[in-house]
């Protein structure tokens, strides 16, 4: 399973989903804001702000709030500016981590995000060092109880889905970005209701980890989506089943 999908599905086992923490609203207003500010405030030429919006819906947002991002990204409400940034280190083990972020100021994030990852066995790299490990695709995953698969299949695949395979009873299609919005509406024209369709970073390989480097690991992956100013998080690690329940 790949580090993005294992950290979810190990986010929902430890009920940390960014819901249950306060953050989604937080995260998914500066979503909106950005993508209005950089492609102008109509869902229907800004494809970005239409996956953003639907991400604002899935996490119950009140329509209220969704236009009051949207007007101070296209600026005609006042309020902070956030600048896009992304981060890549190695976590313990040699893990690949590549981090997404919005702040108001980057001279406080840098810093703060270097001392996660020397606190947790890591190294904050230069740009560039781990991008290239890592395919930026749409990823829609919805829970394989009751899903007719072939149906599924068919319905994804004529929207214009990439892959789709069933791991660990989560079933995971694949697009690409710009599909992204249309085969998560022919999934659910077909009946299924996705627990998340994203853009996201999926590795291309992943590294096994065990002992003390996985536990390591699950602290920095904490540590990082706890931190304010961090959307997401991708990396390409794998920690066995039966090692995720021995660290409970």
């Amino acid at each position: 399973m790949s580090g993005h999908s294992k950290w979810h599905n190990i986010r929902l086992k430890k009920g940390k989903m960014d819901a249950e923490r306060g953050k989604a609203f937080t995260r998914v207003t500066k979503e909106i804001i950005v993508a209005a500010r950089t492609g102008g405030g109509d869902p229907d030429g800004n494809i970005r702000l239409r996956n953003a919006m639907a991400k604002a819906r899935d996490a119950n947002m009140p329509a209220d709030n969704i236009k009051r991002a949207i007007l101070r990204g296209t600026g005609e409400l006042e309020g902070i500016t956030y600048e896009e940034l992304t981060y890549e280190g190695y976590g313990p083990g040699g893990a690949a981590i590549y981090i997404e972020a919005m702040t108001d100021n980057k001279n406080r994030t840098l810093p703060e995000i270097r001392n996660i990852f020397s606190r947790t066995g890591g190294n904050l790299g230069e740009n560039g060092c781990v991008a290239w490990m890592f395919d930026n695709k749409g990823l829609i995953q919805i829970d394989a109880q009751g899903v007719d698969e072939d149906e599924l299949l068919m319905a994804a695949l004529d929207a214009g889905a990439e892959d789709m395979k069933n791991d660990d009873d989560v079933i995971e299609i694949v697009t690409a970005p710009e599909n992204l919005e249309a085969v998560r509406e022919a999934v659910e024209a077909a009946g299924y209701k996705p627990t998340s369709a994203e853009v996201t970073m999926i590795p291309q390989n992943t590294i096994a980890l065990s002992g003390k480097e996985a536990q390591q690991m699950l602290r920095l992956m904490d540590m990082l989506e706890e931190h304010d100013d961090i959307q997401k998080v991708h990396a390409n690690f794998d920690i066995p089943e039966d090692i995720l329940e021995q660290l409970g």
